[in-house]
Protein backbone atom coordinates (compact mmCIF):
# COMPACT_ATOMS: atom_id res chain seq x y z
CA UNK A 1 0.00 0.00 0.00
CA UNK A 2 1.37 3.29 -0.96
CA UNK A 3 2.12 5.57 1.88
CA UNK A 4 -0.23 8.89 1.79
CA UNK A 5 1.32 10.53 5.06
CA UNK A 6 0.00 13.99 4.26
CA UNK A 7 -3.86 12.40 4.51
CA UNK A 8 -3.19 9.89 7.27
CA UNK A 9 -5.14 10.78 9.94
CA UNK A 10 -3.15 8.50 12.46
CA UNK A 11 -0.84 10.52 15.24
CA UNK A 12 2.38 9.17 16.11
CA UNK A 13 4.50 10.45 19.21
CA UNK A 14 7.98 11.52 18.43
CA UNK A 15 11.22 12.44 19.80
CA UNK A 16 15.14 13.26 18.53
CA UNK A 17 17.06 12.37 21.16
CA UNK A 18 20.40 14.59 21.14
CA UNK A 19 23.55 13.91 23.93
CA UNK A 20 22.16 17.42 25.84
CA UNK A 21 18.19 17.52 25.02
CA UNK A 22 15.30 15.97 24.07
CA UNK A 23 12.60 17.26 21.95
CA UNK A 24 9.38 15.62 21.57
CA UNK A 25 6.47 16.07 19.26
CA UNK A 26 3.31 14.51 17.80
CA UNK A 27 2.54 14.44 14.23
CA UNK A 28 -0.52 13.76 12.12
CA UNK A 29 -0.92 14.30 8.39
CA UNK A 30 3.08 15.29 7.88
CA UNK A 31 2.01 17.91 10.47
CA UNK A 32 3.17 18.66 13.78
CA UNK A 33 -0.02 18.77 15.78
CA UNK A 34 1.49 20.05 19.17
CA UNK A 35 4.28 22.34 20.13
CA UNK A 36 7.45 20.86 20.26
CA UNK A 37 8.26 19.77 23.84
CA UNK A 38 11.96 19.71 25.43
CA UNK A 39 13.60 18.07 27.84
CA UNK A 40 17.04 18.06 29.38
CA UNK A 41 18.31 14.59 28.13
CA UNK A 42 20.02 13.32 31.68
CA UNK A 43 22.14 11.25 29.33
CA UNK A 44 24.62 10.27 32.32
CA UNK A 45 22.13 8.31 34.23
CA UNK A 46 20.20 5.31 32.60
CA UNK A 47 17.05 5.36 35.07
CA UNK A 48 16.96 9.91 34.75
CA UNK A 49 17.12 9.09 31.00
CA UNK A 50 14.52 6.68 30.36
CA UNK A 51 12.07 8.17 32.78
CA UNK A 52 12.81 11.44 30.52
CA UNK A 53 11.80 9.39 27.25
CA UNK A 54 8.93 8.05 29.41
CA UNK A 55 7.60 11.49 31.00
CA UNK A 56 8.39 13.74 27.50
CA UNK A 57 5.89 10.93 25.83
CA UNK A 58 3.32 11.29 28.41
CA UNK A 59 3.28 14.95 28.22
CA UNK A 60 3.36 15.05 24.35
CA UNK A 61 0.81 12.66 24.56
CA UNK A 62 -1.51 14.53 27.09
CA UNK A 63 -1.53 17.26 24.38
CA UNK A 64 -3.10 16.12 21.91
CA UNK A 65 -7.01 14.92 21.64
CA UNK A 66 -6.81 11.76 19.92
CA UNK A 67 -5.77 8.51 19.89
CA UNK A 68 -1.66 7.80 19.75
CA UNK A 69 -1.27 5.00 16.78
CA UNK A 70 2.62 4.54 18.07
CA UNK A 71 5.77 6.12 19.01
CA UNK A 72 8.43 6.45 16.57
CA UNK A 73 12.08 7.98 17.00
CA UNK A 74 15.69 8.64 16.50
CA UNK A 75 18.58 7.41 19.11
CA UNK A 76 21.85 7.17 18.71
CA UNK A 77 23.43 3.87 17.67
CA UNK A 78 24.97 1.45 17.52
CA UNK A 79 21.38 -0.30 18.14
CA UNK A 80 19.54 -3.46 16.78
CA UNK A 81 16.72 -0.47 15.69
CA UNK A 82 14.62 -3.88 14.95
CA UNK A 83 14.75 -5.10 18.08
CA UNK A 84 14.44 -1.54 20.16
CA UNK A 85 18.01 -2.73 21.76
CA UNK A 86 20.28 0.46 22.42
CA UNK A 87 24.09 -0.65 22.30
CA UNK A 88 27.11 0.74 23.42
CA UNK A 89 26.92 4.87 22.68
CA UNK A 90 29.75 6.96 23.03
CA UNK A 91 27.69 10.03 24.18
CA UNK A 92 25.52 8.39 26.26
CA UNK A 93 27.76 5.85 28.10
CA UNK A 94 24.47 4.54 30.64
CA UNK A 95 22.99 2.73 28.00
CA UNK A 96 26.32 0.64 28.00
CA UNK A 97 25.50 -3.17 27.98
CA UNK A 98 22.37 -3.30 25.43
CA UNK A 99 18.93 -2.05 26.75
CA UNK A 100 15.66 -2.49 25.44
CA UNK A 101 14.43 0.76 25.48
CA UNK A 102 11.85 -0.24 22.48
CA UNK A 103 10.22 -3.06 24.94
CA UNK A 104 10.38 -0.92 27.86
CA UNK A 105 8.13 1.97 26.12
CA UNK A 106 5.87 -0.80 24.41
CA UNK A 107 5.40 -2.32 27.91
CA UNK A 108 4.46 1.36 29.26
CA UNK A 109 2.14 2.79 26.87
CA UNK A 110 0.78 -0.61 25.22
CA UNK A 111 1.12 0.56 21.56
CA UNK A 112 4.23 0.10 18.78
CA UNK A 113 7.33 1.33 19.59
CA UNK A 114 9.75 2.18 16.18
CA UNK A 115 13.57 3.21 16.43
CA UNK A 116 15.96 4.52 14.08
CA UNK A 117 19.07 6.76 14.08
CA UNK A 118 18.95 10.38 13.65
CA UNK A 119 20.62 10.18 10.47
CA UNK A 120 18.34 7.51 8.67
CA UNK A 121 15.25 9.56 10.10
CA UNK A 122 16.42 12.86 8.96
CA UNK A 123 17.43 11.45 5.41
CA UNK A 124 14.02 9.70 5.08
CA UNK A 125 12.20 12.80 6.53
CA UNK A 126 13.99 14.50 3.58
CA UNK A 127 13.00 12.63 0.84
CA UNK A 128 9.80 12.13 1.33
CA UNK A 129 8.74 16.00 2.73
CA UNK A 130 11.92 17.90 1.99
CA UNK A 131 14.60 18.50 0.04
CA UNK A 132 13.82 15.46 -2.87
CA UNK A 133 10.57 16.51 -3.92
CA UNK A 134 11.31 20.29 -3.48
CA UNK A 135 14.57 20.20 -6.64
CA UNK A 136 12.62 17.75 -8.17
CA UNK A 137 10.03 20.40 -8.58
CA UNK A 138 12.08 22.80 -9.10
CA UNK A 139 13.88 20.91 -11.87
CA UNK A 140 10.17 20.34 -13.46
CA UNK A 141 9.33 24.36 -12.91
CA UNK A 142 12.63 24.93 -15.26
CA UNK A 143 11.68 22.32 -17.96
CA UNK A 144 14.50 19.95 -17.18
CA UNK A 145 14.55 16.65 -17.97
CA UNK A 146 16.14 15.78 -14.92
CA UNK A 147 14.79 14.21 -12.20
CA UNK A 148 16.63 12.31 -8.53
CA UNK A 149 15.59 9.29 -6.95
CA UNK A 150 18.31 8.88 -4.26
CA UNK A 151 19.68 10.54 -1.41
CA UNK A 152 21.91 10.94 1.00
CA UNK A 153 21.04 13.66 4.45
CA UNK A 154 24.57 14.20 6.65
CA UNK A 155 23.82 15.37 9.90
CA UNK A 156 26.59 17.93 11.05
CA UNK A 157 26.93 18.62 14.83
CA UNK A 158 28.42 17.09 17.97
CA UNK A 159 29.35 14.45 15.81
CA UNK A 160 28.39 13.31 12.13
CA UNK A 161 25.49 10.97 10.81
CA UNK A 162 24.16 9.91 7.81
CA UNK A 163 21.36 8.27 5.98
CA UNK A 164 20.65 7.05 2.64
CA UNK A 165 17.50 6.54 1.02
CA UNK A 166 16.92 4.60 -2.46
CA UNK A 167 13.65 5.54 -4.23
CA UNK A 168 11.76 6.08 -1.07
CA UNK A 169 13.34 3.39 0.90
CA UNK A 170 15.62 3.53 3.54
CA UNK A 171 18.74 1.54 3.16
CA UNK A 172 18.58 0.53 6.88
CA UNK A 173 21.45 -2.02 6.49
CA UNK A 174 21.68 -6.48 7.53
CA UNK A 175 23.06 -4.64 11.19
CA UNK A 176 21.19 -1.87 11.22
CA UNK A 177 24.39 0.01 10.32
CA UNK A 178 23.90 1.44 6.73
CA UNK A 179 25.16 4.83 6.37
CA UNK A 180 27.68 4.67 9.52
CA UNK A 181 30.10 7.73 7.72
CA UNK A 182 31.62 8.77 10.87
CA UNK A 183 33.64 5.06 10.41
CA UNK A 184 34.97 6.13 7.07
CA UNK A 185 38.58 7.13 7.24
CA UNK A 186 39.55 10.57 8.27
CA UNK A 187 41.12 12.76 5.82
CA UNK A 188 43.58 14.26 7.89
CA UNK A 189 44.34 11.62 10.09
CA UNK A 190 45.11 7.86 9.29
CA UNK A 191 44.61 6.98 12.97
CA UNK A 192 41.10 8.62 13.61
CA UNK A 193 37.81 7.87 11.87
CA UNK A 194 36.17 10.67 9.87
CA UNK A 195 34.08 11.99 12.82
CA UNK A 196 37.20 13.24 14.74
CA UNK A 197 37.47 15.43 11.75
CA UNK A 198 33.83 16.52 10.94
CA UNK A 199 32.40 17.14 14.71
CA UNK A 200 32.38 19.94 17.23
CA UNK A 201 35.52 18.88 19.32
CA UNK A 202 36.95 18.97 15.64
CA UNK A 203 36.42 22.63 15.07
CA UNK A 204 37.20 23.97 18.90
CA UNK A 205 40.61 21.32 18.86
CA UNK A 206 42.12 22.69 15.15
CA UNK A 207 40.83 26.27 16.59
CA UNK A 208 43.59 25.90 19.35
CA UNK A 209 46.03 23.79 17.52
CA UNK A 210 46.26 26.91 15.19
CA UNK A 211 46.63 29.63 18.08
CA UNK A 212 43.16 30.27 19.01
CA UNK A 213 43.02 30.97 22.86
CA UNK A 214 39.76 29.80 24.27
CA UNK A 215 40.96 32.02 27.49
CA UNK A 216 38.85 29.74 29.98
CA UNK A 217 35.81 29.47 27.59
CA UNK A 218 33.60 27.09 27.14
CA UNK A 219 33.64 28.07 23.13
CA UNK A 220 31.35 26.33 20.90
CA UNK A 221 31.48 26.30 16.88
CA UNK A 222 29.40 29.15 16.89
CA UNK A 223 31.17 31.07 18.85
CA UNK A 224 34.39 30.02 16.47
CA UNK A 225 32.33 31.33 13.39
CA UNK A 226 31.87 35.04 15.17
CA UNK A 227 35.27 34.72 15.18
CA UNK A 228 35.96 33.67 11.88
CA UNK A 229 32.70 36.30 10.28
CA UNK A 230 34.72 39.50 12.99
CA UNK A 231 32.02 39.59 14.93
CA UNK A 232 33.73 39.03 17.96
CA UNK A 233 37.31 39.07 19.28
CA UNK A 234 39.51 36.06 18.62
CA UNK A 235 42.00 34.44 16.26
CA UNK A 236 40.63 35.13 12.95
CA UNK A 237 43.06 33.10 11.23
CA UNK A 238 42.79 30.71 13.42
CA UNK A 239 38.72 30.44 13.03
CA UNK A 240 38.59 30.45 9.54
CA UNK A 241 41.10 27.67 9.30
CA UNK A 242 39.33 25.59 11.62
CA UNK A 243 36.39 25.89 9.26
CA UNK A 244 38.49 25.43 6.42
CA UNK A 245 39.63 21.98 7.39
CA UNK A 246 36.38 21.15 8.54
CA UNK A 247 35.33 21.41 5.24
CA UNK A 248 38.52 20.17 3.20
CA UNK A 249 37.55 16.81 5.69
CA UNK A 250 34.01 16.45 5.18
CA UNK A 251 34.26 16.90 0.99
CA UNK A 252 36.86 13.54 1.46
CA UNK A 253 33.56 12.25 3.23
CA UNK A 254 31.32 12.98 1.17
CA UNK A 255 33.22 12.12 -2.32
CA UNK A 256 33.86 8.62 -1.14
CA UNK A 257 29.93 8.37 -0.25
CA UNK A 258 28.77 9.87 -3.21
CA UNK A 259 30.63 7.15 -5.13
CA UNK A 260 28.70 4.15 -3.93
CA UNK A 261 25.42 5.99 -3.58
CA UNK A 262 25.44 8.74 -6.27
CA UNK A 263 22.33 10.71 -5.35
CA UNK A 264 21.43 14.07 -4.10
CA UNK A 265 23.07 14.97 -0.65
CA UNK A 266 21.32 17.19 2.33
CA UNK A 267 23.15 18.83 4.96
CA UNK A 268 21.54 18.91 8.41
CA UNK A 269 22.44 20.82 11.71
CA UNK A 270 23.81 23.41 13.41
CA UNK A 271 27.08 23.79 11.59
CA UNK A 272 25.27 23.88 8.54
CA UNK A 273 24.87 27.43 9.94
CA UNK A 274 28.30 28.35 9.03
CA UNK A 275 28.26 27.37 5.58
CA UNK A 276 30.25 30.07 4.04
CA UNK A 277 32.92 29.57 6.16
CA UNK A 278 33.27 25.26 5.04
CA UNK A 279 31.61 25.09 2.07
CA UNK A 280 34.32 26.10 -0.60
CA UNK A 281 36.82 23.94 0.57
CA UNK A 282 34.41 20.78 0.78
CA UNK A 283 33.34 21.47 -3.10
CA UNK A 284 36.96 21.76 -3.95
CA UNK A 285 37.87 18.79 -2.07
CA UNK A 286 35.05 17.00 -3.55
CA UNK A 287 35.19 18.28 -7.29
CA UNK A 288 39.55 17.69 -7.15
CA UNK A 289 41.71 15.58 -9.33
CA UNK A 290 43.61 12.41 -8.48
CA UNK A 291 47.11 10.67 -9.97
CA UNK A 292 46.80 8.42 -12.46
CA UNK A 293 50.72 7.45 -13.62
CA UNK A 294 51.70 11.40 -15.02
CA UNK A 295 47.43 11.97 -15.96
CA UNK A 296 45.38 13.96 -14.08
CA UNK A 297 42.03 12.55 -13.54
CA UNK A 298 38.08 13.93 -12.03
CA UNK A 299 37.73 12.04 -8.40
CA UNK A 300 34.09 11.95 -9.03
CA UNK A 301 32.25 10.38 -12.77
CA UNK A 302 29.73 13.30 -12.33
CA UNK A 303 30.07 16.99 -11.04
CA UNK A 304 28.48 17.95 -7.97
CA UNK A 305 26.89 21.48 -7.61
CA UNK A 306 26.71 23.87 -5.13
CA UNK A 307 22.66 24.23 -4.92
CA UNK A 308 22.68 26.81 -2.64
CA UNK A 309 23.68 29.16 -5.01
CA UNK A 310 21.46 30.51 -7.64
CA UNK A 311 24.29 30.00 -10.59
CA UNK A 312 25.11 26.86 -9.90
CA UNK A 313 21.61 25.60 -9.27
CA UNK A 314 20.97 26.97 -12.97
CA UNK A 315 23.76 25.44 -14.73
CA UNK A 316 22.66 22.41 -12.29
CA UNK A 317 19.10 22.46 -13.78
CA UNK A 318 19.94 23.09 -17.34
CA UNK A 319 22.79 20.24 -17.83
CA UNK A 320 23.93 19.61 -21.61
CA UNK A 321 21.42 18.38 -23.73
CA UNK A 322 22.12 17.07 -27.21
CA UNK A 323 20.68 15.48 -30.20
CA UNK A 324 21.97 11.96 -30.87
CA UNK A 325 21.17 10.00 -34.33
CA UNK A 326 20.95 6.97 -34.29
CA UNK A 327 22.89 5.63 -37.72
CA UNK A 328 20.97 3.57 -40.18
CA UNK A 329 17.63 4.85 -39.03
CA UNK A 330 18.14 8.58 -38.74
CA UNK A 331 16.17 8.38 -36.00
CA UNK A 332 17.17 11.34 -32.60
CA UNK A 333 17.89 10.58 -29.09
CA UNK A 334 18.20 13.53 -26.58
CA UNK A 335 20.92 12.72 -24.61
CA UNK A 336 22.69 14.96 -21.15
CA UNK A 337 26.17 14.15 -21.34
CA UNK A 338 26.43 16.50 -18.02
CA UNK A 339 26.17 13.23 -14.83
CA UNK A 340 25.71 15.60 -12.11
CA UNK A 341 24.36 15.60 -8.55
CA UNK A 342 24.10 18.35 -6.02
CA UNK A 343 24.73 19.70 -2.12
CA UNK A 344 22.07 21.45 -0.58
CA UNK A 345 21.23 22.91 3.18
CA UNK A 346 18.00 21.19 4.75
CA UNK A 347 14.79 24.08 4.63
CA UNK A 348 13.44 21.76 6.63
CA UNK A 349 15.92 22.31 9.68
CA UNK A 350 16.97 18.54 11.02
CA UNK A 351 15.06 18.19 14.01
CA UNK A 352 11.80 18.74 11.84
CA UNK A 353 13.42 16.51 8.88
CA UNK A 354 14.27 13.72 11.92
CA UNK A 355 10.22 14.01 13.20
CA UNK A 356 8.88 13.75 9.53
CA UNK A 357 11.03 11.26 8.74
CA UNK A 358 10.28 9.14 12.14
CA UNK A 359 6.29 9.86 11.49
CA UNK A 360 6.60 8.44 8.02
CA UNK A 361 8.69 5.17 8.96
CA UNK A 362 6.35 4.33 11.27
CA UNK A 363 3.72 4.65 8.92
CA UNK A 364 5.60 2.54 6.99
CA UNK A 365 6.16 -0.15 9.47
CA UNK A 366 2.75 -0.02 10.34
CA UNK A 367 0.75 -0.40 7.35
Amino acid sequence: MKLDIKNDQRVILTLDAGGTNFVFSAIKGNEEIIDPLVLPSNAHDLEQCIQTVIKGFEKARDKVSADITAISFAFPGPADYDLGIIGNLPNFKAFNGGVPLGPILEDHFGIPVFINNDGNLFAYGEALSGVLPDINQQLKDNDSPKRFKNIIGITLGTGLGAGIVFDKVLIKGDNSCGAEIHNTLNFNNPDWNAEESISTRAIIRSYQENGGNMQGQDFMPRDIAEIALGSTTGNKEAAIKAFRTYGQALGAAIANTVTLIDGLVVLGGGITKAWDLFSGDMFQEINGKYKSGKDLNNRLSFRVFNLEDEESFNTFSMGSSKSITVVGSGRKIIYDDMPRTGITVSKLGASRAIALGAYAYALEKLK
